[in-house]
């Protein structure tokens, strides 16, 4: 006989007169002896020698007696002493476990109320704020309008009095004369007694015959005019054209120190506003007596701060090839863009306008790039100036879930220079709303694929305003005038006309302008197909050109469309029928004296020289053969190569550091993050549907797996944690995809325009750290209460929180580095393996290697160790035979818990560098 240990029931056993076996312990007695049957034999696990266990629903107190458990406790298998129940759950007599789903479905309706409490108060405290930004907002424009109203009026009425000034006078002339010539006849009345005149009353009596003489209707009499009307016009001017004293914005680098009044400086919201818009008002007042941009800026005391640095490109035969395929995009481009005006690209389909505004702005990518481009006469990188150099996009990459006003602001906050105050970027913001004509819907949300918002034309036009915010020197834009009413386009047109009074170098890509549209630019730019330039001068002077050529634009036909159909060989000089429009960039580049290069003599001569039907089937032979003659094998070693020369350059190009020559200083590292952080926990409540589906569906699971789940205490109930990892895992890694993957596109643009990308990384995960502390709470909210492991409900919300910790940040790497697809079918495939690989019974070699590698094998040991710790006394051996069948050690809690952490920290910074390395050249 064995000692029986805590937690078993070691009764003497019965011996069985027909089986002679001593149950329930199963042993036999010897025949012939006389023995009987005594206590227990042995002690193993609980499926070998499970009699001696006490059994559930009763407690041992000592290894001979065993006692039912009473109302409200209960008595698990092996149990000593009887657990008191939670309350407001009744437990029977001889209860085996507690019913504490209630307490799940509590917790579950607690969490969901403090969810919904904020995302209603969230809401409805940015609701608030931004109600009253607007009736803020709206009482300065109120207050601006009604002052200028006033100032409108008092003009007015200086003006009759000016008007009043000068009939008085010319009227004291006439009287003065009239007093000399009625000097006799005076003193003769005088002398003979008559009553004196007035000379008002002889005024009255020239007025009775000559009403307009001296009129003095609509000004104020005399006796209400006690200032010179000179003097009131001084007033007025100081008045109105006297702006709010703003300190100026000081360069990068610049050492002066500016010293600013902050009596002096406007600091609430309400000032601000009122400063912005006085300016707004201010500047058109002006504009109105046909001032250019730079006199309006210096009659209001602000050319100082606004004025831009200026960039000059000019390039000389810019030519632009496709590596692999050789095929050339831009032939021989020579021109410049110059600050001040605004140049339009125009050309057929496939002309390379698009890929040439890309060449100019340093945007190129798996291509081949030969000729010379100066800024400011100078051989310099475009890079050196990305702080100053507005690019938009022709597809109109905006977020979709932040209002019009949200967008232009964040495009303001990061890019504009750190030191300028908070005045100036409002002034700046609101005078981009006002021009682009988006003050109406400034508040509504721009909308996605999902949800709907603003039209297609808005749009556009606050894809054009995102650059525009940022007050660039050099501004490209692609096709920004697509897809809007001619109203709208001219809006456009108008803006950027004004940047361009400022000195702002403007390129633009444009398809079929209106005529009114087209006399708006300054200089346009022809391109003929094959990238070739057929004209680039001031727009005044291309019908001239064109005419001197024999080509002239018919009756009622836009010139622009005519051009167009000229550079596709459609149309061409009236009673010429040999006319080729290949020629046309010869003709430039004889026009301007350049040289012809030799493709373009080659291109000439085989169009001159007489063929026949044999020469052209000969010709078309010999290029047959020579496509043929090119293996198989060279292409696909040629291809190759080129993956490896863009992979090289993915590589190199963020350790390839170039000057910063923009002398723009733009915030730093802790202040992108600020703005980025708020940005994006913005984004998130508005996604609030989004997120509850997720919380649902991990309700879901919980309530599934923990019912399902096997809790058989044989194996400590370490059967119930693999479905566990898998669904976590797959569902939290689905989800965390998203991070990355929906504003992709938005996030290339943003690099290219400088934002720091760790700081990027650093606020989104760190808004996502509130799904990693709720995720785990809600799904145990299920799973727990309904599965009832030993383990406390905190030892597995701490485990939980590890493993969504570590694959939310491996869900980063593939959603950085794949496609959606892709993303989501590894996203499904690496939780299955791993955790297959993680249960699987005494790996060897290499399997064990991949095993101990994966992050579910420690989430397991994670789980199992922390619910092994409630099994003693006569669990022990059932215990230490899981414990060891899968290598775990009872003392490693803590160790796992690192390791997942650390499995997270390095995805983490994996990803990061997938941020920075991948796709590289889609973010210059």
């Amino acid at each position: 006989m064995i000692p029986c240990p805590l937690g078993a029931f070691c009764t003497r056993a019965t011996l069985q007169e027909s089986t002679g076996v001593c149950e329930p312990y199963g042993y036999q007695v010897s025949p012939g002896r006389n023995l009987t049957c005594g206590g227990a034999n042995a002690w193993a696990d609980v499926g070998t020698t499970s009699g001696i266990f006490c059994p559930a629903g009763f407690y041992c107190p000592a290894t001979t007696m065993h006692l039912s458990c009473s109302k409200g406790h209960f008595c698990r298998e092996g149990s000593t002493s009887q657990s008191k129940c939670f309350r407001l759950n009744a437990c029977d007599p001889n209860s085996m476990t507690q019913n504490i789903k209630a307490y799940g479905i509590v917790l579950i309706v607690m969490l969901a109320m403090l969810l919904l409490l904020i995302y209603n108060c969230s809401d409805q405290m940015m609701y608030i704020r931004e109600s009253h930004k607007a009736k803020v907002r709206e009482a300065a424009v109120r207050h601006v309008r009604e002052h200028f109203n006033a100032v409108e009026r008092w003009k007015m009425a200086v003006e009759a009095a000016k008007h009043f000034s000068r009939s008085f006078s010319l009227c004291s002339t006439d009287l003065e004369e009239m007093q000399v010539l009625a000097a006799p006849s005076l003193m003769r009345s005088s002398e003979m007694g008559s009553t004196e005149i007035s000379v008002e009353h002889r005024v009255a009596t020239m007025r009775e015959g000559n009403p307009d003489w001296g009129s003095t209707e609509g000004a104020p009499s005399m006796t209400e005019m006690t200032v010179d009307p000179l003097s009131m016009d001084e007033l007025l001017e100081e008045d109105l054209y006297t702006p709010i004293e703003v300190p100026p914005v000081a360069d990068k680098g610049d050492k002066k120190q500016v010293t600013v009044n902050k009596q002096s400086v406007p600091h609430t919201r309400s000032q601000i506003f009122e400063y912005a818009y006085s300016e707004i008002e201010k500047e058109k007042a002006i504009q109105n007596n046909c001032m250019t941009w730079m006199q309006i800026l210096a009659q209001v005391g602000r050319q100082g701060n606004r004025e831009r640095y200026k960039l000059e490109i000019a390039f000389k035969d810019l030519s632009l090839m496709l590596k692999g395929s050789g095929r050339k995009i831009l032939c021989h481009v020579t021109g410049s863009l110059s600050p001040g005006r605004i140049t339009a690209v125009m050309g057929p389909s496939g002309a390379g306008k698009t890929t040439f505004l890309n060449a100019v702005a340093g945007k190129v990518y798996n291509s081949l790039t030969t000729g010379l481009v100066l800024i400011n006469g100078k051989m310099e990188s475009i890079q050196s100036y990305k702080t100053i150099i507005g690019f938009v996009p022709q597809d109109d990459i905006v977020h979709g879930n932040l209002t019009v006003e949200e967008n232009l602001w964040f495009s303001a906050h990061y890019r504009l220079p750190a030191n300028m105050i908070k005045a100036e970027k409002v002034l700046i913001v609101e005078r981009i709303i006002d021009g682009l004509g988006l003050q109406n819907i400034r508040s509504y949300s721009v909308g996605t694929v999902e949800k709907r918002g603003i039209s297609g034309g808005q749009r556009k036009r606050v894809n054009v305003g995102l650059e525009m915010v940022m007050e660039p020197s050099l501004l490209m834009l692609d096709e920004p005038t697509s897809g809007l009413d001619s109203t709208s386009s001219q809006l456009v047109l108008k803006a950027l006309r004004r940047e361009a009074l400022v000195g702002v170098n403007v390129g633009v890509v444009l398809h079929q302008p209106s005529y009114g549209l087209f006399k708006m630019f300054d200089d346009v730019m022809l391109l003929a197909k094959g990238g070739w330039t057929v004209y680039m001068g001031p727009v005044a002077e291309v019908e001239g050109y064109f005419s001197s050529m024999g080509i002239v634009v018919p009756e009622r036909i836009n010139p622009p469309d005519h051009y167009m159909d000229v550079l596709e060989g459609v149309a061409g000089p009236e009673g010429t029928s040999d006319f080729d429009s290949k020629r046309l960039p010869i003709a430039w580049m004889q026009n301007k004296g350049y040289e012809v290069p030799e493709e373009l003599q080659n291109t000439v001569v085989q169009i001159d020289a007489p063929t026949d039907k044999q020469k052209i089937k000969k010709l078309v032979y010999h290029a047959s053969s020579s496509l043929i003659g090119k293996s198989f094998a060279n292409g696909i070693c040629q291809e190759y190569i080129n993956s490896l020369e863009l992979c090289w350059d993915n590589l190199k190009s963020p350790f390839g550091k170039v000057e910063d020559l923009s002398r723009r200083n733009t915030p730093g590292f802790f202040i992108q993050f600020k703005i980025i952080f708020e940005r994006v926990a913005k984004q998130r409540f508005r996604e609030s549907r989004v997120q509850s589906q997720d919380y649902l569906i991990l309700l879901l699971a919980g309530a599934c797996l923990g019912f399902l789940s096997d809790t058989n205490d044989s194996n400590l109930g370490s059967g119930r944690y693999p479905f566990t990892i898998i669904a976590l895992s797959l569902l939290c890694m689905i989800s965390g995809l998203r991070t990355f993957s929906i504003d992709k596109l938005q996030y290339w643009r943003e690099s290219s325009s400088g934002i720091n990308r760790v700081a990027y990384f650093l606020a989104k995960d760190t808004v996502d750290h509130f799904n990693t502390i709720v995720k785990p709470m809600v799904y145990l909210s299920m799973f727990y209460f309904f599965n009832t492991p030993r383990s406390t409900f905190v030892e597995n919300y701490i485990v939980t929180i590890a493993l969504v910790y570590c694959v939310v940040g491996i869900s980063y790497i593939f959603a950085i580095t794949l496609e959606n697809g892709p993303a989501q079918l590894w996203s499904v495939l690496l939780p299955v393996v791993s955790t297959l690989l993680a249960t699987r019974g005494s790996p060897t070699g290499i399997v064990k290697l991949l095993s101990y590698s994966t992050y579910a094998r420690w989430a397991q040991e994670a789980y199992v160790i922390a619910n092994a710790k409630r099994y003693s006394g006569v669990w022990l051996i059932t215990r230490c035979a899981v414990l060891e069948e899968g290598h775990y050690r009872l003392d490693h809690w803590i160790l796992c818990l690192l390791i997942i952490a650390t499995y997270g920290v390095v995805a983490r910074i994996v990803a990061v560098l997938c941020l920075i390395f991948c796709n590289k050249t889609r973010q210059r």
